[in-house]
């Protein structure tokens, strides 16, 4: 069998203190989270730099130079979704600091499920709530077999609003309302048989020659027909309108000033049960 040589990089088109996007051939273009110390974690400069890149890489005009977005993590782990200490201050903050927070959020993720061009999303290690919204507002899914994604929101008093018409969007609502009403974390098989993932990592071949194969697959198509067949998957399946991004916004800054969040946020921060959760089940007999 050949091996599917990595494509090379041609140049590094920004570099931001959470984030970098490099230029790989045949019009690829490569999105790195770079906060591996904190497992790849939002924080407000990296849903700017997000939102910066990915309208950035939308407004390349050629087809030809802008074939296939690849989003990676740096380190271990994709994407472990919002810091949490940049959520409870957002919601210690004022009304509107609050709210406009949650819509630049809200924002990077439509900007991304509108890209004009196929985007192939590599999960490694986890897609914990904003990351799992970064995977389902991609094309392809290529993940590890140990891989774990969860919205986890609920748990901490919170509630995944704004991934959330992207998730019901990707896996129907059978699929999406028992994840995110429960926080329940999947793995990488359970994930491939409800969509949320497309293949799986082949634990003996290295992940750069599997990105590399999946990339040829996408570069086969012509450019300017895949950007075509990008909208019409879009107009097929219409993404949130502004009543409901509106609402989504508004529900997120809510919850997380309100007491319920506040007090889920002290709990996970001091390793203790939120007030909220159940004793512990007693072992299960021998």
């Amino acid at each position: 069998m050949t091996v599917p040589a990595p494509l090379p990089v041609e140049g590094l088109l920004f570099e931001g203190a959470t984030l970098r996007v490099e230029a790989l051939a045949h019009g690829v273009k490569r999105l790195v989270l770079d906060r591996p110390g904190v497992r790849n974690a939002f924080n407000v400069v990296m849903v700017q730099e997000l939102d910066r890149a990915l309208a950035d890489c939308a407004a390349i005009p050629d087809p030809a130079a802008m074939r296939v977005l690849l989003l990676e993590g740096a380190g271990p782990v994709f994407c472990s979704g919002a810091d949490l200490a940049t959520m409870q201050a957002q919601g210690a903050a004022t009304a509107a600091e609050n709210l406009q927070a949650a819509r630049e959020l809200g924002r990077m993720f439509a900007r991304l499920a509108s890209f004009p061009a196929p985007v192939v999303c590599v999960v490694r290690g986890a897609a914990i709530g904003g990351g799992l919204g970064l995977a389902v507002c991609s094309d392809f899914v290529l993940a590890e077999e140990g891989a774990v994604f969860a919205t986890p929101e609920v748990m901490l008093g919170l509630a995944p609003a704004l991934i959330g018409p992207y998730v019901v969007r990707r896996l129907g609502l059978a699929h999406a309302a028992p994840l995110m009403l429960s926080g329940r974390r999947l793995r990488g098989r359970e994930a491939l048989a409800i969509g949320l993932v497309q293949q799986l990592l082949d634990p003996s071949e290295p992940v750069e020659e599997a990105v590399a194969r999946v990339l040829r697959e996408f570069l086969a198509a012509g450019p300017q027909a895949a950007r075509t067949t990008r909208e019409l998957l879009l107009r097929i399946s219409p993404l949130p309108g502004p009543d409901l991004a509106g609402f989504t916004a508004q529900a997120l800054a809510a919850l997380r000033a309100g007491p319920e969040a506040q007090a889920g946020l002290q709990a996970y921060f001091g390793r203790t049960p939120p007030p909220w959760a159940l004793p512990p089940l007693p072992p299960e007999r021998a």
